[in-house]
């Protein structure tokens, strides 16, 4: 049985949308629509999701990828925001341990600087109490000789101490993934690349809407009792065309990080660190890279591809270079970098940084609800107030729906892995109690507070690194060398068996080989943006089977041939994500699945041609497509190292 959630079902999981009326359409596919999907389908709600790009193509892979309780807001006296997300992060970490990693931050004291040590001290006490800080990972007042054994790098000049606390790192794009996810194992339709068209009313209530599949240009009429706008710096859009934009409006900011190699920015600790105009920064240690941000602008431009400006990047600079003086970092060194809009809400008066990240919910008079506002680290508790809003709208109209599937009295169903969705179809839930719930009964209470997310169910986050020693025992027993086995396990989490069965099966299949692709450095771009010349790109038929058939375990199995053949850890992770997280383009494998090209930017070059090859004999690509797609990569690699503002160059 094909999953729910892979590339291949678009088509069938939109003609399922279109064919019965869904509780819930969420129009948005971040990290806050995603976690409203996992909360009402939770609660047995039939519930459809669409995003016209990507999933967390948008904000929720533009983040400094913290989920992170919100010290920074103590200045502004914000305690509310404070005390929710500080709180909400233990439950993000318990539930998703394979996506949050703790994360020790150092602020350093300086004389003159932003944080005293009395205030810093304070501050995090106060922080500590509000969040619920566990005893373990509750701050720590440091000397200043302290501080410099922690991080040599810093500027010693003014140095009075720094304080010592924990945050949590995350990779921002999977967490959204394995919500969204785990949604659909519990019967969530979800569609990226899906575009709303227009809503559609009767007797001026919001009552569906027209969705337009972008990859073929097929149009889908979906009906709907509740329709949620959950699409990020778009909400103000959403509402214009629902003609309800009035009253409060969003604000959209802009913030960059930029990512250098440990060899020139040898980072041994996360700092936060204040700059000479009173903004705080994170540098923060990834993956043999380093990366820095963000700033905090006002912006007006293109809302699907924020890029960064030589005056973003050279405030960075200047602020790295304030604060590790010896290192000189210059332009050269950036390897990547990336930008994302903050969708805050607008206050008369405030600049960007002064702006509340509260989020705040609104209902038009057609009934269209619209989520604004918020951080990633509160999109729990964000869903749950939507979803109980939703919740109540649904059972006050449930009488004047005739229409029931099922039993839908409010019993929770064991499955045994398997359940049928809204029109029969197979859904595999994994074993999960899927609720049945709907006209003329109530919908239970939200259940994401003790609900691991997809790759989460691994005991607990206490039991965390015993899983991943176990699954990676596994792994070299495949024999997948020690570090790629290790990798996967602590990435995916309880999703590596998955990639394991993946091994098995295409271990014991000839060998991909991948014929006529050129060389990463062979496509010419135009402009630096786009494939000039598609004739020398290979047909789908041109990727064929190795005559020699390598048996799993050898190393020429994993290892690569002189002919581009596509090692395990591309050929893996890629089929994966094609089959169980539905990447349907070579930018959505690179960026948001893997990351690779913020954190290893040349992995994405060196690969980029085979993987465009690989993708278009599964997915049967024209060659258009194919062209089409490499030029889309090749747009990313180019923004992401050259400033939008910089004179033209050759990528």
């Amino acid at each position: 049985m094909t999953a729910p959630f892979a590339s291949r079902m678009r088509m069938h999981l939109l003609q399922e949308m279109e064919q019965a009326p869904l509780d819930l359409l969420i129009i948005g596919g971040g990290i806050t629509g995603s976690g409203i999907a996992l909360d009402a389908a939770a609660r047995g709600m039939r519930v459809g999701l669409v995003d016209m790009q990507d999933y967390a193509a948008g904000t929720s892979s533009r983040s400094t990828k913290l989920v992170h309780g919100g010290l920074r807001y103590l200045k502004q006296f914000d305690i509310g925001v404070v005390a929710e997300v500080g709180k909400e992060r233990a439950i993000v970490y318990e539930n998703g341990p394979h996506v949050t990693t703790p994360e020790w931050m150092l602020l350093p004291i300086y004389k003159e600087g932003t944080f005293g040590r009395f205030s810093t001290s304070l501050g995090l006490r106060v922080y500590d109490f509000l969040a619920g800080v566990k005893r373990e990972e509750r701050r720590r007042m440091l000397s200043a000789a302290q501080t410099l054994a922690k991080e040599p790098l810093l500027r010693r000049e003014g140095l009075e101490g720094g304080g010592y606390y924990v945050e949590y790192r995350t990779d921002d794009a999977r967490l959204t993934l394995e919500v969204l996810k785990e949604a659909v194992a519990h019967g969530a339709l979800a569609l990226n690349y899906a575009r709303l068209e227009r809503f559609d009313y009767e007797a001026g209530q919001i009552a569906g809407a027209e969705i337009a599949d972008v990859l073929s240009g097929r149009k889908y009429t979906v009906r709907a009792r509740c329709i949620v706008n959950a699409a990020g710096p778009w909400v103000d859009t959403l509402r214009q065309l629902d003609g309800s934009q009035q009253g409060k409006r969003l604000l959209l900011t802009k913030g960059i990080h930029l990512v250098v190699d440990q060899s020139r920015f040898p980072l041994r600790q996360a700092v936060y660190f204040d700059t000479p105009d009173g903004r705080m920064l994170f540098a923060i240690p990834r993956d043999g890279k380093t990366y820095v941000g963000t700033t905090d602008t006002e912006y007006t431009g293109d809302m699907a591809h924020p890029r960064m400006t030589e005056r973003d990047r050279q405030y960075v600079l200047d602020a790295v270079n304030g604060m590790f003086p010896e290192l000189r970092i210059t332009t050269e060194d950036i390897e990547s970098s990336w930008a994302g809009i903050r969708p805050l809400i607008f206050e008369e008066g405030k600049g960007p940084s002064e702006i509340s990240r509260r989020d705040e919910i609104w209902q038009s008079e057609s009934g269209l609800i619209t989520i604004a506002g918020g951080k990633l680290t509160g999109y729990r508790k964000m869903a749950e107030t939507v979803v109980n809003r939703v919740a109540a709208k649904l059972e006050e109209r449930a009488g004047q729906d005739s229409g029931t599937d099922g039993d839908r009295n409010g019993r929770v169903e064991e499955t045994g892995g398997f359940r049928k969705g809204a029109s029969g179809r197979g859904v595999e839930t994994g074993g999960v109690a899927v609720p049945v719930v709907g006209a003329g009964g109530k919908y239970p209470p939200c259940r994401t507070k003790e609900l691991p997310i997809s790759g989460g169910h691994v005991g607990g986050a206490a039991s965390f690194q015993d899983y991943v020693a176990k699954k990676t025992r596994e792994g070299t027993g495949l024999g997948l060398p020690r570090e790629l086995a290790a990798k996967w396990a602590a990435c995916y989490g309880s999703n590596v068996d998955r990639l394991f069965e993946l091994v098995r099966e295409m271990g014991n299949e000839p060998a991909v080989e991948v014929k006529g692709v050129r060389a990463a450095g062979e496509l010419r771009a135009l402009g630096g943006a786009g494939v000039a010349d598609t004739s020398e790109m290979p047909e789908p038929a041109e990727i064929s089977k190795a005559e020699d058939r390598t048996e799993v375990g050898q190393p020429a199995a994993l290892g690569v041939s002189d002919k581009g053949r596509l090692p395990m850890e591309v050929s893996v992770p890629l089929r994966y994500a094609m089959e169980h997280e539905m990447a349907v383009t070579l930018e959505d494998f690179f960026v948001r699945r893997t990351g690779a090209l913020l954190f290893d930017i040349d992995w994405v070059r060196k690969w980029k041609g085979p993987a465009a090859a690989y993708m278009a004999s599964y997915l049967g690509w024209s060659t258009d497509e194919q062209a089409r797609y490499a030029e889309e990569l090749e747009s990313r690699l180019y923004e992401a190292v050259v400033p939008e503002d910089a004179a033209d160059v050759d990528s």
